[in-house]
């Protein structure tokens, strides 16, 4: 007898199922919560969990004003999710295209493009899924406010910070550059990276499936810290000036090279430092190969012969030994002299003179024949250990990578007529650097200092975290000699000096000319020169040491680029400027004339 559709087999037969399906979701249940439970947890949490980076903003690079010379800007680096796009989206993808300033159609390509092909050596045969794909990488913020106000979804920026430089190429060989990997690469930026980087912040965090942060599960949050500023004794003015001098000579002149440093000669301070050829520390990643060595700082970089300017090694180390007074005379029209039982022939001097000179005229007129003969007394050790002294054949201390030692040999590797080229600047090869440290040290009063570029570090708040000064490596010469250097350098300057056209009006100016024959192909060359002028003034109360270093200048005509021709006159702009921007008053009443030596010629 039937009974009706629940039958005894079909209700066993849906128990069954029934029972069987509950079984099987328990043994799933089992799979996941037990057996597989560490490995499926670890998964959501990758899926879930994130690590969110909180960048640091670096410290801004000042000069001696506060004028900000590097900066970091806020920028948007933004992105695509291509999977969640909607369609009904697609209409405002022409906007966010102009927004970008972006083709259209490279933005349709990107935001079309799903998927990428699976990499040779992926055991998946199946192609990868973008869910990332970079649209730019520096939005402006108030672009990505309008962005953001589209709305289209999968569209999301991260913010970043990015160097600016707002004066392009001024003093671009000092600042340095951080590059798009946020490595600082040169300059102070990598010198004081320590100070400037900052600590990145972070937090741990969860986000949904739509790639949104839950912020309830945010935990162990750490922030930011910010870089601190770095405050550097260049002056923006002052290096305005130099790098408008350097363009000027650049101009006249066409040469290779040129360095220009200006400097406090009591604390060692650098006010300003330029070069030619430079770069633009904005696109410094645009630069060709061959624009490459633009980068380089020619002033601890490159070496050549100091020529005459290296005269008041000799003409110093003589007077600090007693061995001479500045009106001691030397016959400068002989053409050789015996040393050590051999003639030893001199270099000729550009001028015949008709008398005996006084050192203070061998300074004054440049005579070589008049700096071989200092050396003579002086010899190879003594020259060689005040060579030493003012800083050549050793780096200077400057704080920047990239700093040569220069060339001098010891005295048993001297030839046997290096005792007359040495002392007068030839057979030894400086930096500008090393240059104009020497100098820096008649004008401290006998004191080599260290060359400094960084004055403070400050905080976020404007605070001084560290304040750095005045670094003396040596005490070269005593302050006598240094005074008596001092007024026999004012010679120089004078009209019958060698270098009348680097004269301030009313100012006591000292320096020296140098103008050394190139070497090229292992030969001094007659129509290659480097053309210098250093010095300081007021000459008894320094307040600025200068140097002007013009390698391989074209003077019309084909005459010599003598330091008189092609740096002195730049030596003189830019002191005249200094007057004014520094307030340097002069140290000698107007109309007086200036004595050039102890009881000597005028």
């Amino acid at each position: 007898m039937s009974k009706g559709f629940a039958s005894n087999y079909r209700i066993v037969l849906l128990s069954v199922v029934v029972l069987a399906s509950f079984g099987c979701v328990g043994l799933r249940l089992l799979d996941l919560h037990v057996i597989d439970r560490e490995k499926l947890v670890g998964f959501v949490d990758r899926a879930r969990r994130q690590i969110i980076v909180e960048t640091a903003r670096r410290g801004d690079i000042l000069d001696a004003r506060g004028d900000t010379l590097a900066t970091s800007r806020s920028l948007i680096v933004l992105g695509v999710d291509p999977q969640a796009l909607r369609k009904e989206d697609a209409s405002k993808w022409p906007q966010l295209a102009k927004l970008l300033n972006m083709p259209a159609s490279d933005l349709e390509r990107v935001f079309n493009e799903k998927a990428r092909p699976a990499e040779p050596d992926d055991n998946s045969e199946e192609d990868r899924q973008i869910r990332w794909a970079k649209l730019s990488e520096s939005v402006e913020e108030s672009t990505y406010d309008q962005i953001t106000k589209l709305d289209i979804k999968g569209v999301y920026g991260n913010r970043t910070f990015r160097r600016a430089y707002p004066h392009n190429t001024m003093a671009a060989h000092l600042i340095g550059y951080v590059n798009k990997e946020g490595q600082a690469a040169a300059g102070v930026e990598n010198f004081a990276d320590f100070y400037l980087r900052g600590q990145d912040g972070w937090c741990e965090s969860e986000k949904d499936g739509l790639r949104r942060e839950l912020a309830q599960f945010r935990s162990r949050e750490v922030d930011a810290t910010s870089g601190y500023s770095v405050v550097l004794s260049i002056d923006s003015a002052v290096q305005h000036i130099v790098e408008q001098e350097i363009d000027e000579i650049v101009k006249k002149f066409n040469p290779a090279k040129v360095s220009i440093i200006v400097s406090e000669p009591n604390s060692g301070f650098i006010l300003a430092l330029a070069n030619y050829p430079t770069y633009n520390l904005n696109e410094y990643n645009t630069l060709s190969k061959d624009e490459m060595g633009s980068m380089r700082n020619l002033a601890i970089t490159d070496i050549l012969d100091p020529g005459s300017t290296f005269k008041i090694v000799s003409a110093s180390g003589a007077l600090n030994e007693g061995l001479v007074t500045p009106a001691t005379r030397f016959d400068c029209t002989l053409e050789s002299m015996e040393y050590k039982g051999k003639p030893r022939r001199f270099m000729r001097d550009d001028h015949k003179f008709d008398h005996l000179l006084p050192v203070s005229e061998i300074i004054s007129h440049s005579s070589n024949v008049g700096a071989a003969q200092l050396g003579m007394l002086l010899g190879e050790d003594r020259i060689y250990s005040y060579a030493r002294a003012f800083g050549f054949g050793e780096k200077s201390g400057f704080p920047f990578g990239g700093e040569v030692s220069g060339f001098l040999n010891t005295p048993d590797k001297w030839s046997g007529v290096d005792i007359t080229r040495i002392p007068a600047g030839y057979s030894i090869s400086a930096t500008p650097m090393q240059i104009h440290y020497a100098m820096a040290t008649i004008a401290s009063g006998g004191l080599l200092m260290r060359p400094q570029i960084i004055r403070q570090v400050r905080d976020e708040s404007g605070e001084v975290v560290y304040n750095f000064t005045g670094s003396v490596r040596r005490h070269v010469i005593t302050t006598r000699t240094a005074e008596q250097m001092a007024r026999m350098l004012q010679g120089v300057a004078s009209p019958e000096g060698t270098a009348p056209m680097a004269a301030i009006a009313n100012f006591e100016v000292a320096g020296k000319t140098g103008t050394a024959q190139k070497l090229i192909n292992g030969r001094y060359s007659e129509h290659n020169h480097v053309g210098s002028f250093v010095g300081f003034f007021p000459a008894s109360r320094p307040r600025v040491v200068i140097s002007v270093i013009v390698d391989d200048a074209k003077v019309p005509n084909g005459r010599v680029a003598y330091g008189a021709t092609v740096a002195a006159p730049s030596f003189k702009r830019i002191g005249e400027q200094l007057i004014q921007y520094l307030d340097i008053k002069p140290a000698i009443e107007p109309g007086r004339n200036l004595l050039v030596m102890d009881g000597g010629r005028k």
